[in-house]
């Protein structure tokens, strides 16, 4: 059966717009209930509804004032004591220890507690509530993560005009604090109202600093004392040597005579691990090393100019812009210098020219660091032109074992992880801070972050390699906090990177006794054929020869 209907609509109606108009609702279809279809029905009770209601919110954001906060505490005195019982004599409180210890109560209330104690410390080593179970799969997880850092803090420099942040030392104690020497090194800079302070910041007090130092000079570097806490030690750029006990205010216990001191700013000072804890060295760019003791600074223990040569000439030295020392290697220590060598000396020699025991020739430019790793302290690391580069002592008079790539900019700081003996970081002029794990990637980066628009002048890591401070050329200190991926050793981690080393140098060996072969063999072919040697100018006359018309016939082809 064939059902059709037609729909019938005048031509001029066609593409007419709607009109609607507002109507009274009607009721087109009514089914009314049937009672007589509920029993082919079943009730549910209860009944579920699922209703979805949350309250509107609405993002604020208020600048608010910076809270002032101050750290207090509590001298605890000893008490316990009796009131006849002096507890600073030794006497009194000795004599009422030894009749408190005669006394029988004493002896059974020791012999009881004494049971109970050793009834507890046998429960707690009975099962190791600290064992891992899950290493390898946490491992697992660690090297799944990518590599991140975060800004946790940054720490400006309070007067103006602004100075940079020269160089960086973190408190021996947990790091809890850190030292900044704020220095201007733009030559000539003779900007007014120019101030030479530095200061010791404490991070859980970031706003104000814990102590400001007060030097006759600006500091160009700043190194805590590992042994004694309190004592600082300062190079400055007139020179001189200062060194302040931090429990006694900003002012230097003392300083080096001028006429004693270097002539040029003193851009490396280290403390030595001596028995009482007081000796120091500096290096200038004025060609000298210096040994001090801050007990007597009236003039240097020793001198040691840095004269290539070996002839002991001041004229003839190098300027140290960096130095290096490892308390795992006491009589060694290495020089970075102004023109781009790395000497290594040892203090330890009869002469001083026996004192440069090797040269690397390494940058071209100054050498802005130099360091030792910390795990293998025969393989340092230097930074300076556009690349770092790392060497090792067992190869003399060579090249560089290992280098980054060249970038488009300068690079002013180096340093080694603590914790990691394939990483480190590197700072930019163009304020990115690049952190490299040559154990997996040897020509990018593993991470770089931008941390400021002004250059990075100064590295500094913590020990546990967490939080490494970075100063720029405005003087911010920016605190970056590193995941724990880039900050925590791996199983096998430290023996990978020993083999690295140890195969990088080889293949450095067999290239420079290769080299060295084939000059040998061309010395000879010259002994041989002296009749056949060609004349220097005819050779140079003859390339131009060939380049001239390279030009012209590139010329004719275009």
């Amino acid at each position: 059966m064939e059902i059709r209907y037609e729909y019938s609509r005048k031509r001029s109606e066609f593409g007419r717009p709607c009109s609607f108009s507002d109507l009274l609702a009607e009721v087109t279809v009514d089914i009314p209930p049937d009672p007589s279809l509920a029993d082919d029905f079943i009730p549910q009770d209860p009944v579920d509804f699922g209703v979805q209601e949350g309250p509107v919110m609405a993002l604020h954001e208020v600048n608010t004032e910076r809270a002032q906060v101050s750290v207090r505490g509590v001298n605890h005195v000893e008490g316990g004591w009796p009131k006849h019982v002096d507890p600073k004599n030794s006497e009194l409180t000795t004599r009422y220890r030894e009749e408190v210890e005669r006394e029988e109560v004493y002896t059974k209330t020791v012999q009881r507690l004494g049971f109970v104690m050793e009834h507890y410390i046998k429960q707690n080593n009975t099962i190791d509530i600290y064992e891992e179970y899950f290493e390898e799969e946490e491992e697992e997880e660690e090297e799944e993560e990518h590599p991140s850092a975060k800004t946790i803090n940054v720490i400006r420099d309070p007067n103006r005009p602004r100075r940079m942040a020269t160089h960086l030392s973190w408190h021996p104690d947990s790091n809890r604090a850190v030292a900044v020497a704020y220095c201007s090194l733009d030559f000539q800079d003779s900007r007014k109202d120019m101030s030479f302070d530095s200061y010791i910041w404490d991070l859980a007090k970031p706003y104000t600093p814990e102590l400001t130092l007060k030097p006759s000079s600006p500091v160009v570097t700043l190194e805590y004392n590992s042994k004694d806490w309190y004592h600082l030690l300062g190079g400055c750029y007139n020179g001189q040597i200062v060194y302040w006990d931090t429990r006694k205010g900003g002012l230097p216990m003392e300083m080096t005579p001028v006429e004693f001191s270097h002539r040029d700013p003193v851009y490396g000072a280290c403390w030595l691990p001596s028995r009482t804890g007081t000796e120091c060295f500096s290096g200038s760019t004025d060609g000298q090393v210096l040994w001090w003791d801050i007990r007597k600074m009236s003039q240097p223990s020793e001198k040691l100019i840095l004269d290539i040569t070996r002839q002991d000439q001041l004229k003839e030295a190098l300027g140290a812009i960096s130095l290096d020392f490892a308390p795992i290697l006491p009589t060694k220590f290495l020089v970075g210098t102004e023109q781009g060598i790395i000497i290594s000396c040892n203090r330890d020699a009869k002469t001083p020219p026996e004192k440069i025991a090797n040269i690397f020739r390494s940058h071209i430019g100054a050498v802005y660091r130099v360091t030792r790793n910390p795990f293998f302290p025969k393989v340092f690391l230097s930074v300076g032109d556009w690349t770092a580069r790392i060497w090792t002592e067992e190869l003399m008079d060579s090249s560089s074992i290992m280098e980054t790539k060249y970038h488009t900019s300068y690079l002013l700081d180096v340093c080694w992880s603590p914790v990691k003996p394939a990483v480190f970081f590197t700072a930019r002029s163009d304020g990115i801070l690049d952190v490299w794990d040559f154990l997996f990637h040897q020509k990018e980066p593993s991470l770089s972050l931008k941390v400021s628009n002004d250059p990075l002048l100064s590295l500094c890591s913590q020990d546990n390699g967490r939080i490494v401070a970075c100063g720029t050329k405005q003087g911010a200190v920016s605190l970056l906090e590193i995941s724990p991926g880039l900050c925590t050793i791996r199983k096998n981690e430290k023996t990978l990177s020993s083999t690295m080393f140890e195969r990088e140098a080889r293949r450095e060996k067999v290239l420079q006794d290769k080299y060295r072969e084939r000059l040998l063999r061309e010395q000879e072919r010259l002994r041989a054929r002296p009749e056949e040697q060609e004349d220097p100018q005819e050779l140079f006359k003859q390339a131009r020869a060939d380049f001239l018309s390279s030009i012209k016939a590139e010329r004719r082809r275009r």
